[in-house]
């Protein structure tokens, strides 16, 4: 599902207008970003938490070159789904 389709089917749920759920949608994405890039985690219950997780740093080989590159320790964003959510995803493909 695109970011147009997912506004789609709220604005056809909702009733409201495709731009005004289009620009709440883009507002919900930008304040996660923002969270994050603050290092603030984003807990949604019942749905999931986007998180930063750490990546060490570790040794890593160009083989282009034949040389060894140092790749330094990092945060990247992840997404972590409710327990909730991860149960009813699991009844859906028993």
């Amino acid at each position: 599902m695109t970011k147009a389709e997912l506004c789609k089917k709220i604005s056809d749920q909702t009733g409201c207008d495709m731009q005004s759920i289009s620009a709440i949608v883009e507002s919900l994405m930008v304040s996660v970003k923002g969270s994050l890039e603050k290092g603030e985690n984003v807990y949604l219950r019942g749905f999931g938490s986007f998180i930063l997780r750490r990546r060490a740093e570790k040794t890593a080989r160009n083989i282009s070159k034949n040389t060894t590159v140092i790749v330094p320790a990092h945060d990247i964003p992840a997404f972590k789904p409710a327990k909730e959510f991860t149960d009813l995803i699991s009844k859906l493909k028993d």
